[in-house]
């Protein structure tokens, strides 16, 4: 189920995803479309372009396989991240606009990002996030 939408603004072409915390000066994305670390994920998109950045946040409570989201983006990370204080957020690498969601407690969440097109021309983001089953 789609809980929300928004649309973000970039200088940088990155776009994390995680805690609400800092994000770790160790997570660093150099070539690559996606890279992770246990509390955030950080995307590559296109930058100043024109357009804001598109995202939406799905949630699912405990499915196994997680579903949300457009059939044809590419799945560029599918993994578990921890939110210490159970809330998600999303925002530019300068944190001049981010969004923050409440997704449950505090704890590990599954999270499956999907992107319109992978590296530095993404325009759309879907993240999809579950809790895992126990």
């Amino acid at each position: 189920m789609q809980v929300a939408g928004v649309d973000i603004y970039v200088n940088h072409p990155v776009l994390h995803l995680g805690a609400t915390d800092w994000v770790p000066v160790s997570l660093a994305l150099d070539s690559a479309p996606v890279a992770s670390c246990d509390t955030h994920v950080a995307v590559r998109v296109r930058a100043q372009r024109g357009r804001l950045i598109k995202v939406r946040l799905f949630t699912q409570p405990q499915a196994p396989e997680a579903e949300g989201g457009d059939p044809d983006f590419t799945t560029v990370f599918n993994g578990s991240i921890l939110l210490p204080d159970g809330r998600i957020a999303v925002g530019d690498v300068e944190q001049l606009t981010h969004f923050v969601y409440r997704v449950g407690d505090r704890g590990e969440f599954n999270v499956r990002v999907a992107v319109d097109s992978p590296g530095p021309d993404a325009g759309a983001i879907d993240i999809t996030i579950t809790r895992p089953s126990k």
